[in-house]
Formats: structure tokens, sequence, C-alpha cells
């Protein structure tokens, strides 16, 4: 499963581009990878992982802005085409069997 999360947050003041950068580092540690700039996914193994990390972005919300989430499976996130453009190195060293158990 994958989890795609979608946003757009204000950054005109400097208290709206802290809040910005705080939930993209929130991200990033978390262990999403960006695929646009707008556009962060995460691998999640089961429906009940991707559901606890649902939970974790309620959790680190900013106060404003438009976010939203979507959860697809393997299959559904392999059908994605690039329309214009090329794939990014990155896009092709993540995969779900990439997965890291501790």
């Amino acid at each position: 499963m994958r989890l795609l999360v979608f946003f757009d947050l204000p950054v005109k003041t400097k208290q709206e581009r802290k809040q910005a950068t705080d939930f993209r580092k929130f991200l990033i540690d978390d262990g999403y990878y960006m695929i646009q700039y707008s556009l962060y996914g995460r691998i999640c193994g089961t429906i009940e992982n991707a559901e606890l990390h649902e939970q974790k972005l309620y959790y680190h919300l900013p106060k404003s802005g438009s976010i939203r989430c979507l959860t697809v499976t393997e299959k559904q996130y392999a059908s994605i085409k690039v329309l214009l453009g090329n794939k990014h190195k990155k896009d092709r060293h993540i995969a779900e069997g990439q997965l890291s158990f501790f």
C-alpha cells in the first residue's frame, strides 16, 4: 500500500513558512518521500499501518492550508503514467520489497 499526501500550504508570512517547513520535515522524518513538490508518498505494509500514519498526519497538521491523503494499492500506484517530463531516479528505487522491519 502507498499513502499519498497532497498539500497546498500558505507561505506568505514567516509563521506560515515555518509551519509549512515543519510539516514537510515531519513527512520526511516519518518515512515519506517527495514525488512532486506538494505530493509525498509513503509505503505502508498493511492497511492498519496506513491508518496509523494517517493518524500521525492529523496530529501534525498545520493551522491552515489544504491537505489530503489517499491510500492506494501497489498495483494502482504502479499504473502511474508520467505525462510530461521524466521519471526521477528516486521513483525507480522505492519499491514495496524494500520495506525494513525492526
